[in-house]
Formats: C-alpha cells, structure tokens, sequence
C-alpha cells in the first residue's frame, strides 16, 4: 500500500500498540501531525507546555506501564528541549522513542532555520538513534527502534526524521511485532551496543556458582537495583529473599522492586540510606547486588564499600560488571529469569541471628513534632492515612525526594517514579501527567520541593486542559534544601544562592491554572485537604509549610565510608 512518511510513522506506532503520544508540534513536523489528524481516534496525542514536559511525560507512561512511551518534537529548540528528558530516561533505563523531525535535505548542513544535528547531540544520551533519509526505510527504523528501547537493559531512542521523507511515498505492508526481530543495525550511532535478550538463557555454570556462594553465606545481604522494578521481578525476589532468609536493602530505583512492608526489609541503601541498611553492607559476608549499577551514591567509598563480603552482581547489562566496584563473581541475564533459575537451586535457610544483627539499628528516622510547620514524618504519615497504598508517587529531586523514599513503602514496580541517575529537578510533575494517563484508576501523587516545582510548573495548564487529576503536594521550605543541607554541614553555613525568598504564590498559581489549592502547616489540616483533593477528583497543589533547616537524615558524606555518618 502506498503511504507518506509521514503516514508510515503513524502505522507503526499502531504496529507496536502505541494508545498515545506526548509532544509539541512545530515546522518540520507538521506532515506528521496532519497524518496524525487523518488517524484521529486511534492514537491519543497530549499537547503538554514544554517539549521537556512531553520527554518527562513519555518517560512516566513507560516506567509506570511497563511499556514503551512515544514522544514527538519539531527541530531545532524543539528538539533539543528534549534533551533533559532524553538524559533522565538514559540514566534510568526508561524505554522511551523519541520522535523528531529535521529540515528538508536540501537545507541539511546550511545552519538552516531551526536546524540541528540531533544525532551528534543525542549520541552520548540514547541507547541508540537514527538519522532518517530514506523513507524506504522509515518503517524497518521504527520498528528496529522500538525492539532496541525495550529489548535487554531498556533505554530510550531517537529517531530523526528529515522533512521532505515525511512527504514522500513509498509501499508499507503491516508488519506484527515480534521479540526475535531481526536486528538490522540501521541506527546511526549505537551506544550499550553489548546487551543480552530478556530471552537468553543464562549460563548454568553461572547459575551454580551462583547458587554456591548463596548456600555457604552465613550473612548474606541483598540489594535491589532497579533492573529488578524493569525486569517487574518483585515476586522473584520476594520469594528468593524468603528462601534463603536475607534482609534486602533497597536503592532509590529499586524501590518497588521488594514490597518496603515486608519484614526483612532493611530500608534505603547509601549516601541517605538505613542505619539498618549501611550497617547490614558493612558487615555482610555476600552482598547479593540485583540491577544496580553501584552508583556513587551507594557505594560512596569504593575502596571501603562491602569489604568483609563477597560480591555476587546480577545485571542484563555486561557493561556494568565490575565498571564501579569489583564483583566476587557475576551472573549475566535479566534480573526475573536469573532469580527463576536461582529458586530451583538454592536452600532453604535460617539466618535469625544475622537478621537479628541487622535490625537492631533503626530503619527509619524520626522527627520532632512543632505546632509550627509540618515535618517530613508528619506529611507522610498524614498522606499514608488518606491516600490509599496502590497509588502511583512521582518525585522532582531534593530533600522532598530522599524523604517520600525513606518514609512511604513501595509494594509493586512502578510504584515511585523518580530521577534517581541524572537528578532532574522539574521531572514529577510531567511524569505525573504520563503516568495518570497510563493508570487513569490510581491516584497519582507528585511530591515535590517549592524549588523543583518552580521549574516545569506550566505543565499544570496541561493538567487542567486534559482533565488529568494529579495531587501535588509542595514540602515548601522556601530554601533549596538539599544544597542548604551541605552548605549547613559542610560549607560552614555559607548559605550562598540557596535562600527562595520570592514568588509565587503556588495556592494563586494553581488558581491562576484553574486548578484548586490549598496551604497547610499542620498535619490535621493536610488530612482534610487531602480528603478534599481526592473527592474534588481535579488537579490539586498543597503548599505544606516546612522548617528551612530541616535535613534528611541519615546522611554520610560524599566518599565516605558507607557507616560514616554525618547525622544520624
């Protein structure tokens, strides 16, 4: 059948089960939002504020529905607003498709109006991308683009399309998408080039020496990465930490991946970890690390990090063995199918008095009470009061980020979703969007800083345009708190361009947008305002009114060793 290029994008993404799109139209991808306009019904496209909105929000839908999220941009600034977007969902591994438009090839490479080289750009931030030129090949790129995003260790994509393939024709025949697509490597650049199929099998040679070290651990620590929330692991690793009864600690992208209710759950891990957690790394005899890469927030001191332990790493990803902290041993494969094969192998254990050991340090904070401003505690007990536990939290970076981690618990993945590799601040609240979108039946929180908030708050106008009924909740401590935080404990209270003391107003800011909102400085208050926001069943902003001087704590300095703590 003979279609546009620009008709082809839209047949493929139908091809792959694409429901919706987040984006902003502009010159170059005009073709393309006039096919999407003939396909109207069958694929839904939210028009956010920004461009950075759409690539927050397509990243939200795809970690809070277990899918690939889709994201349309024109050239020049349009493109490269995406760029924040495009780092945040590389950094976290978030299968994201990048749609994007350049000028006509006539007007390539003349620095043309709004023209970029969104190849070279992306290059170091996409697990792969593509510069199209042919729209012959258009539909086989698409379709490649969307195995590489979600195949192995996920990651987004981008794709390039130049104008005047938009308006050329050629035959497309309706291909069904298989997971044994045969990779053609059309991708103009390819970076993680070296991953494994979520399918392969794993190495039983691996598996037994695995299996070894697990049986012969007297004190045996596990650490759930993200790749266990990608890899939708959760029940795996539940029933594997209860055979060979182990505390499982957690970092920030691996909460959801083991329920933070259950006992043996130790809490947060590193720089802003568990008492319980640092002090179970720093006496383990086997540290059984599940997708995490060892980022500099976990292993703060590599030299020091674990050093009475063996280390047994799992990971997809071949790249991340042995890349920040040397493993005892490895096991390469996605992180369900390995703790699979593992459960038919390993014994059953009782480690009483090593868990006994574990918790008799605290796993969690606690606060003192003021009649003046809420505290963290406060906010989140109130919050897990009213709000029912299935409900999606999305999270800007901070302060407010380090205290949703340490005080909610997570039961499934997908549950949080946050900027833990790049520390995007202004991320929640399009993730927010994207992922209510993706759950139209859960509620949706985004917890916030009043600094995070100030960045991508236009994306409320989308909220109220579209319906989406989104609770953000501010812990507004008119500071930038995290770097106050450092500057009170290590930069001698120099307290230099961290102090907020201007506009907006956010409950008038939220009234402005149409939306409601609502200041609250005790926790009775913010239980009456949260019944009111979840009846209202509109978008929301609670403006909680903390202490400037409120730290997260724990908290060891940077470097350090892991039960070094700065507070306690």
């Amino acid at each position: 059948m003979l279609k546009t290029g620009a008709e082809i994008v839209i047949e493929c993404l139908l091809e792959q089960g694409v429901e919706v799109v987040f984006g902003y139209p502009g010159g170059t991808i005009l073709n393309v939002y006039d096919a999407l306009y003939k396909y109207e019904g069958k694929i839904k496209h939210i028009l956010t504020s920004h461009e950075q909105g759409a690539s927050h929000a397509a990243d939200g839908y795809a970690r809070s529905k277990g899918k690939v999220g889709v994201c349309f941009a024109t050239s020049g600034p349009g493109s490269t607003n995406l760029t924040t977007g495009i780092a945040t969902a590389y950094m976290d591994s978030s299968p994201v498709v990048f749609i994007t438009c350049n000028v006509g090839e006539n007007l390539l490479d003349r620095d043309s109006f709004q023209e970029v080289n969104m190849v070279s750009i992306t290059k170091a931030i996409t697990k792969c991308n593509y510069l199209v030129k042919d729209v012959t090949k258009l539909a086989d790129i698409i379709r490649e683009a969307f195995y590489v995003a979600q195949n192995g260790r996920p990651g987004p994509v981008v794709i390039d399309i130049l104008k005047n393939v938009t308006a050329e024709k050629c035959e497309y025949e309706h291909k069904t998408p298989d997971k044994n697509f045969n990779k053609k490597r059309l991708a103009t650049n390819v970076n993680r080039q070296t991953y494994t199929d979520k399918w392969s099998e794993v190495d039983k040679k691996d598996l037994d020496r695995a299996s070894v070290m697990i049986n012969e651990s007297k004190k045996p620590l596990i650490v759930c990465g993200g790749g266990v929330v990608l890899s939708r692991a959760n029940e795996e690793l539940y029933n594997f930490a209860d055979k060979i009864d182990s505390p499982v600690a957690y970092t920030v992208m691996g909460c959801g991946g083991y329920d933070g209710t259950k006992e043996k759950a130790t809490g947060l891990i590193g720089m802003h970890g568990t008492q319980s957690s640092n002090m179970a790394v720093a006496n383990c005899d086997l540290l059984i690390v599940i997708g995490c890469r060892f980022s500099d927030r976990v292993a703060l001191n590599r030299d020091t990090f674990a050093k009475q332990a063996k280390i047994l790493q799992i990971d997809i990803d071949r790249n991340e063995v042995d890349k920040n902290i040397i493993t005892t041993y490895h096991v390469i494969g996605d992180a369900k199918k390995v703790l699979k094969e593992l459960l038919t192998r390993v014994n059953k254990c009782n480690h009483k008095e090593w868990l006994d050991f574990v918790f008799s340090y605290p796993t969690e904070t606690e606060y003192e009470f003021s009649d003046k401003n809420l505290n963290p505690k406060q906010i989140a007990t109130a919050i897990k009061k009213i709000v029912p536990n299935q409900s999606i939290m999305t999270t800007d970076v901070g302060q407010h980020q380090m205290w949703a981690v340490q005080h909610f618990s997570f039961h499934y993945p997908g549950q949080l979703i946050t900027s833990g590799g790049f520390g995007t601040m202004g991320f929640g609240l399009g993730a927010a969007i994207g992922a209510k979108v993706a759950n139209k039946d859960k509620i949706v929180l985004h917890i916030t800083g009043d600094g995070s908030f100030r960045m991508n708050l236009n994306e409320l106008a989308t909220e109220e345009h579209y319906k989406i009924p989104i609770i953000t909740i501010i812990f507004n401590n008119s500071v930038l708190g995290m770097v106050r935080q450092w500057q009170n404990i290590i930069y001698n209270k120099h307290f230099s361009e961290t102090v907020l003391d201007r506009g907006p107003d956010f409950v008038k800011v939220a009234e402005a947008f149409g939306l409601k909102g609502k200041r609250v400085k005790i926790e009775q208050e913010l239980i009456e305002v949260l019944k009111e926001a979840i009846d209202s069943k509109v978008g929301y902003v609670i403006d909680c009114i903390i202490d400037k001087d409120e730290m997260v704590r724990p908290m060891v300095g940077a470097g350090s060793d892991i039960t070094d703590f700065l507070i306690k």
